[in-house]
C-alpha cells in the first residue's frame, strides 16, 4: 500500500474497484516473514506498577499470539495472516519508559525505536500500520481491503483492551487521512476507577439497548403490531439463488408497484449522520453495556463454518445497534435472515427493535459475492456493513473500510454475548448491495460482513 492522503481515482480507488472485480486471485506467493524485522534487540514488558498503564497486558489481550504458529490471536485476520504492525509512541504513565517501541506479537517483546516525539501525552499511542506482503501472498489483487479491515479489528481489538484495564478515555483515530499510520489508539493511564464501576448502559444514537427482547417485526406475527400508515411498506427483495460464481445482475423479480419502492426504511428521529459525513474527531459513541473481561477477549475466536441456527430478534437487534454505534454514521448496516421470513432487517425508528428493509432470500447471493463461500446460504444471519461508492476518494476509501473492521469487531463481541456463533466476512466481489436493491450501481457496495448463527454443527451432529 504505497499511498498517501489526496489521491485520486487512479491509485487506491482503482485498486478497491480491482478488488471487487469477479477476477479470481493467481497462485499463491511467498508471505514473508510474519513480524517486521524492528532493529535492535528485543525488550520484555516488565510488570507495571501501581498506578501506571499495563503495557504487557493490554497488549496480551489485544495483539499478541496465543500460539506459536501466530495465527490464532484476539484480532482476526484474512486467512490468518495478521498484516498489522504496530508501534508504540508511549509517554509518562506506562510501564514502559518513554519511546518509540516497535512490537513483536508473536515473541510478545517490544525493540526500542528511539525518543518518543515531543509533546507526547501521557500513555501510550499504538500507531498501526501494514505489511501489505503478507495478505496479498494469498489474496492477490483482493488485499487492500482486506488490510484496511485487519487494521480496523486491529485498533478495535485494543480499544476493547483499554476499556478491560480500566483506561475508559482511549481514542481511536480511523479518518483514513494517512497510510502510516493507517490507524492510532491512543490510551492514557488508567484512573483508579475500575471497569466494573462504568454505568450498566451505554447511550445510543436512538437511545439505550434494551435487555430484553423488542417488539416484533409490525407485520411479521399475527397480532404483532401494526406498521405506521405513512410508512412505506416493505418490498421484495431482487435476489434468487446463486450458484457460485454467477453474477447477480438480473436475478429476481419485482413488481412493476414496487419498482419505485426497493426498500421500506423506517423514520429515525435520532439518525446518525449519513455515511460519507464524518463525525467530530471520528471517535467512538459507546461500548457493549458493560466493558469485556479478559477472558472474553482472549477467547474470542472466528467460529467455523457451518453456522447454523436463525438468532433470535432481540440477539440480531443488539448486534445490529453495537455494529451501529461503533460505525459512527460511515456505513450503512443491516442483516440478511432466512426462514421464516426471509429478508433484510435493520435498526428501527426507536433503535431497540427490527424493521424490514426488503424481503426475499438474500443468503445465496451473499454466498456467491463472497468469494463463493457456498456456507454463508446457510447461515442464521449475516450481518452487512454497506457504502463507499465506486467515486470515493481515498480518504473515504480507508476510513469506510477502518470503521468497519472496527465495528464489526466490537459487534462480535456482542454477538458472542448473546450465545451466539460468529465469522468475519472480509472478502466481497461484485456485491452492489443498493443496484440489487433497485438503488442507482456503484454507490451502496458491501464492505465487511459477520455471519451468525446459534450453533456449531458438532453440537447439531449430538443433538
Amino acid at each position: 500500500m504505497e499511498h498517501t492522503r489526496g489521491e485520486g481515482l487512479s491509485t487506491l480507488a482503482a485498486a478497491l474497484a480491482h478488488a471487487r472485480s469477479a477476477r479470481r486471485p493467481g497462485p499463491d506467493t511467498p508471505a514473508g516473514p510474519a513480524v517486521r524485522a524492528w532493529p535492535g534487540p528485543p525488550r520484555p514488558l516488565p510488570q507495571a506498577a501501581p498506578g501506571r498503564l499495563d503495557l504487557r497486558t493490554l497488549l496480551r489481550l489485544s495483539l499478541a499470539a496465543a500460539d506459536g504458529t501466530g495465527r490464532l490471536r484476539p484480532a482476526p485476520s484474512a486467512g490468518a495472516l495478521h498484516p498489522v504492525d504496530t508501534e508504540l509512541v508511549v509517554g509518562d504513565g506506562c510501564s514502559l519508559p518513554p519511546g518509540r517501541y516497535g512490537y513483536d506479537p508473536l515473541r510478545h517483546r517490544v525493540h526500542r525505536l528511539g525518543r518518543q516525539p515531543g509533546g507526547t501525552p501521557p500513555g501510550v499511542t499504538a500507531e498501526l500500520s501494514v505489511t501489505a506482503r503478507r495478505t496479498a501472498s494469498h489474496y492477490g489483487h483482493r488485499a487492500l481491503p482486506l488490510l484496511l479491515l485487519d487494521t480496523g479489528h486491529a485498533a478495535a481489538a485494543l480499544y476493547l483492551a483499554a476499556h478491560a484495564l480500566g483506561s475508559t478515555a482511549a481514542e481511536v483515530r480511523l479518518d483514513g487521512r494517512t497510510e502510516r499510520p493507517l490507524a492510532a489508539v491512543h490510551i492514557p493511564p488508567p484512573t483508579g476507577r475500575p471497569a466494573a464501576a462504568r454505568p450498566d448502559t451505554v447511550p445510543t444514537a436512538c437511545g439505550p439497548v434494551p435487555e430484553g427482547p423488542p417488539a416484533p417485526l409490525p407485520g411479521d406475527v399475527p397480532g404483532g403490531g401494526t406498521r405506521s400508515p405513512s410508512a412505506e411498506p416493505p418490498g421484495p427483495l431482487p435476489f434468487g439463488p446463486l450458484p457460485p460464481g454467477e453474477p447477480p445482475e438480473g436475478r429476481g423479480t419485482r413488481s412493476p408497484s414496487e419498482s419505485t419502492a426497493p426498500s421500506w426504511r423506517p423514520p429515525c428521529p435520532h439518525a446518525v449522520p449519513p455515511p460519507g459525513e464524518p463525525t467530530p474527531h471520528h471517535g467512538v459513541p459507546g461500548l457493549p453495556a458493560r466493558p469485556p473481561s479478559p477472558a472474553e477477549l482472549l477467547s474470542r475466536r472466528s467460529d467455523p463454518p457451518p453456522l447454523h441456527g436463525t438468532p433470535p430478534a432481540h440477539a440480531l437487534s443488539a448486534v445490529l445497534a453495537a455494529a451501529g454505534r461503533a460505525g459512527a454514521g460511515e456505513l450503512g448496516w443491516c442483516a440478511a435472515v432466512g426462514e421464516p421470513l426471509p429478508g433484510l432487517v435493520e435498526t428501527a425508528g426507536d433503535g431497540t427493535s427490527l424493521g424490514r428493509r426488503a424481503t426475499g432470500e438474500a443468503r445465496p447471493t451473499l454466498a456467491a459475492w463472497a468469494a463463493g463461500q457456498a456456507w454463508i446460504a446457510d447461515a442464521g444471519a449475516v450481518l452487512l456493513a454497506h457504502g463507499c461508492p465506486t467515486d470515493a476518494d481515498a480518504d473515504l476509501v480507508r476510513r469506510t473500510h477502518l470503521r468497519a473492521g472496527f465495528a464489526v469487531h466490537l459487534a462480535h463481541l456482542t454477538a458472542r454475548r448473546h450465545g451466539l456463533t460468529a465469522r468475519p466476512v472480509g472478502s466481497w466481489q461484485q456485491a452492489d448491495l443498493g443496484a440489487a436493491l433497485g438503488a442507482p450501481p456503484g454507490r451502496d457496495w458491501v464492505v465487511h460482513g459477520l455471519a451468525l448463527g446459534t450453533r456449531h454443527a458438532d453440537e447439531e451432529n449430538t443433538t
